[in-house]
């Protein structure tokens, strides 16, 4: 298996040791783990479904807009090699934080934007991060923050 890709493979309840976890939503999910697979520092990627109240749910089920998931993708990644700073400029550039519930053609809550911090610190660099952008682009971001949730 190559580098970056975890194929059908469920993600570890926590990352192995000196890595971190990192989970982001903005739009389909697959074009979200490509750039982050880019990313020098990123370990592995996963893509799924995160803050709904279905365990399990299919993608016919997120896309009801009934269950409440996002498509969102989780990584690892190694602290040394790059910040969750980092991982938010990556995001930044891929996403655009100020349209609600749409990423280009993709439309519906399960394409919203958003950053669900594992720990205090990515929260805190989240959101900075994210009224920064805002503030230089001169629209609101409306990428939500929450904790992370199953995946």
């Amino acid at each position: 298996m190559r580098k970056g890709q975890a194929g059908c493979q469920p993600a570890p309840e926590s990352p192995p040791p000196g890595l971190e976890y990192a989970t982001f939503a903005g739009g389909c999910f697959w074009s979200v783990e490509l750039q982050f697979q880019r990313t020098p520092g990123v370990e592995q990627t996963w893509v799924g479904y995160t803050q709904g109240s279905t365990e399990n749910p299919t993608y016919e089920m997120v896309c009801t807009e009934g269950t409440g998931h996002t498509e969102a993708v989780l990584m690892t990644y190694n602290p040394k090699e790059c910040s969750f700073d980092d991982l938010m400029t990556t995001f930044l550039a891929k996403t655009d934080v100020t349209t609600l519930n749409r990423q280009g053609n993709d439309r519906g809550t399960q394409y919203r934007s958003g950053v669900y911090y594992h720990n205090d610190e990515q929260k805190a660099v989240a959101e900075r991060r994210l009224q920064e952008h805002a503030e230089k682009i001169g629209r609101p971001a409306v990428a939500e923050v929450k904790p992370a949730a199953a995946f």
